[in-house]
């Protein structure tokens, strides 16, 4: 199917621009948003089409659910049930901020949902509140409060993100890694990465992977893990703990060649490469004018073929100088 040195069988879908959160490192402050009308959005009808006529036909067996915040999006419930329904999906999982999952939580297990990726920055609420650009009321109880259905629901694997920021909650790497040694919960530590928020990245930069590890090897050891995730995450577990702390690694350690996903935008811009603008397609545009499905096939089997080019490995060059037109909410993550 393509040139690629593993098989790229993972989709992110996008299905929505919008989220209730502003994090810093997705929406940064003061940035302006023009968010996607819903005549803009790919309808529910419309992934489904591209699902089976385009990505399940090119091999694509493994799908993520993204936003903006996905939960805002009218119909979620439905859509997860009819793709888990797919004969063909092998996995199907969801990424949440979690501040509405407490009361979706077990209509998306009942509609086919196993797996839920939730973001959890900080577990102090004045930190959770200044990384989410809340000015409120504190928001950190009720997305606590979701994690914590979501475990009840039996969601398993149940996976925690924390993006970390040096000076915001870097301090916190110890008490967020421990969640994972009483609970069979998985963190996943990530880099932060420049897209779309480039004066908070000038200031702030970037805590390498291993110095995380470091940091939790000193404190209570740390060995290589069995448990693989589907992703690029390195896979590591505290000696004894029932879950595990995964490291995601893209401005430190280039995974360019694991790399197994594409990310299908929420206005139907299907994107090879995170890091990458180049070679992105319009798939709903064509879509919408009559292509026909053989010919989006088709185009989206040049851009497989066209991937390993296309990821970004300028950080293994000193050339990290991209520009990025999207925020991380509108690209999907």
């Amino acid at each position: 199917m393509s040139n690629f040195p593993n098989r790229v069988d993972y989709l992110r879908i996008s299905l929505i621009d919008r989220c209730n959160f502003r994090c810093q490192y997705c929406m940064p402050e003061g940035t302006e948003l023009d968010y996607l009308l819903n005549q803009e959005l790919l309808t529910t009808e419309e992934i489904l089409i591209l699902l089976q006529g385009v990505f399940i036909p090119l091999g694509f067996r493994k799908f993520r659910l993204t936003g903006g915040e996905p939960l805002l999006r009218p119909g979620v419930v439905e859509l997860v049930r009819a793709i888990a329904h797919l004969p063909e999906t092998e996995d199907l999982a969801l990424t949440t901020n979690g501040f509405r999952l407490g009361k979706m939580a077990q209509d998306l297990y009942d509609a086919g949902l196993r797996r839920v990726n939730i973001s959890l920055d900080s577990l102090q609420a004045d930190t959770f509140d200044k990384i989410i650009g809340n000015r409120g009321r504190s928001r950190w109880e009720q997305t606590w409060e979701g994690i914590q259905t979501a475990h009840q629901v039996g969601f398993d694997p149940l996976k925690l993100n924390v993006v970390v920021i040096p000076g915001v909650n870097d301090g916190e790497i110890l008490d967020l890694a421990a969640l994972s040694r009483d609970r069979a919960w998985h963190i996943r530590f990530i880099e932060f990465m420049p897209i779309g928020n480039d004066q908070l990245f000038r200031d702030r930069a970037w805590i390498p992977s291993e110095e995380i590890r470091t940091a939790i090897r000193e404190k209570w050891g740390l060995e290589s893990s069995s448990i693989l995730g589907n992703g690029p995450a390195d896979v590591f577990q505290i000696p004894g703990a029932k879950g595990t702390l995964g490291f995601i690694s893209q401005m430190s350690e280039c995974f360019c060649d694991r790399c197994n996903r594409m990310r299908l935008s929420a206005d139907g811009w299907l994107r090879p490469c995170l890091l990458n603008e180049t070679g992105q397609i319009d798939l709903k545009t064509s879509l919408r004018n009559g292509i026909s499905i053989e010919k989006l096939r088709e185009s989206v089997r040049q851009i497989l073929i066209l991937k390993p080019e296309i990821n970004f490995k300028g950080r293994d060059t000193g050339t990290e100088t991209q520009t990025y037109t999207r925020t991380m909410s509108q690209i999907g993550g």
